[in-house]
């Protein structure tokens, strides 16, 4: 299959403006206040698509139909630089055989999510080679006094190469050195998505996977669905997050590395666990999807994921 290169996203200064969109869930208008006044604080300008603060059908923030138009509609706003979601929840795989792929090629840009809104991020990737910003929210995040790893946030949105490691709550689970482009998510929702049209496309990637909530037995579960359907095939190596409240009460804190290294012993890559990205205690990080990325988890150096916007292919 033939590549197509990542798409080069302008850099983006404080001062952008931000569309707000709600994919998937609803929040919480504290929460709502919140992250808005800290996204002011810092400099840019934020605004709501229509729809972003509708409150249902069920759990929805707004009809499916809403829910798209509202992203089409941020990704077309001229006067704004940067799609963010207000937060994850669920709903966004309505929203996938809705997107105007066309459209929103025409008018990148980058769109901050994680958890449920995975999906979309790796449609985008895929389809558009569209850089995934896998990082904070205004509304789970943002609303947050420590919630945003600010250093990642501006890099990210700076398109400057940058490092991660122990600070970040990094650390290694089976040492070596690997690098590819980077890609992954939220581990739940990537195995939702097998068997569907947008599977995940891991073939060849540096991985990254975290989730919440997740005993480790379900991890072990989700894992062995990866690597049963193939989706570890090739993998250079794989960065797993925080991995939040992923515990077995009455278990050591160990325990979970321990069920990793196990449902891995086969995986030949360097494996690393704690980054903060995604659903974290504090100091959400910004990875981006689509990116080289370079691992270094050898023994007699401190673990680090550099990121560089060095051009990478994806899939046409």
């Amino acid at each position: 299959m033939t590549g197509r290169q990542m798409i080069r996203l302008k850099p983006v200064r404080e001062g952008a403006g931000i569309t707000i969109v709600a994919p998937a869930s609803f929040a919480k208008q504290e929460r709502i206040d919140l992250g808005v006044a800290a996204l002011r604080r810092l400099g840019y300008a934020p605004r709501f698509a229509e729809n972003a603060r509708s409150r249902g059908p069920l759990f929805f923030a707004g009809t499916e139909e809403q829910r798209v138009a509202d992203l089409h509609a941020a990704f077309s706003d001229t006067e704004s630089q940067i799609v963010m979601s207000l937060r994850g929840g669920y709903g966004s795989n309505y929203v996938l055989p809705g997107l105007d792929l066309e459209l929103i090629g025409k008018n990148p840009k980058p769109f901050f999510a994680y958890s449920d809104l995975t999906g979309v991020q790796l449609r985008l990737l895929d389809d558009l080679a569209l850089p995934a910003f896998h990082g904070p929210m205004a509304a789970a995040d943002f609303y947050l006094e420590d919630g945003v790893h600010l250093p990642s946030f501006r890099a990210a949105l700076a398109t400057e190469p940058y490092s991660l490691g122990p600070e970040e709550g990094l650390r290694a689970l089976k040492a070596g050195t690997a690098s590819g482009t980077l890609y992954g998510g939220c581990l739940s929702i990537l195995v939702s998505l097998l068997g569907t049209p947008w599977e995940p496309q891991t073939e060849g990637k540096l991985l990254f996977l975290e989730d919440t909530g997740a005993k480790p037995y379900q991890v072990d579960r989700m894992l062995w669905q990866l690597r049963h359907s193939g989706k570890l095939e090739g993998v250079t190596g794989i960065v797993f997050g925080e991995m939040l409240n992923c515990a077995s009460p009455g278990m050591p804190p160990e325990f979970l590395d321990q069920v990793i290294a196990t449902a891995l012993d086969d995986f030949d890559g360097p494996i690393a666990i704690g980054l903060r990205s995604g659903h974290v205690s504090r100091q959400n990080v910004t990875l981006v999807f689509g990116t080289h990325a370079e691992l270094n988890l050898a023994s007699h150096e401190e673990p680090k994921l550099r990121l560089e916007w060095t051009p990478t292919n994806t899939k046409s």
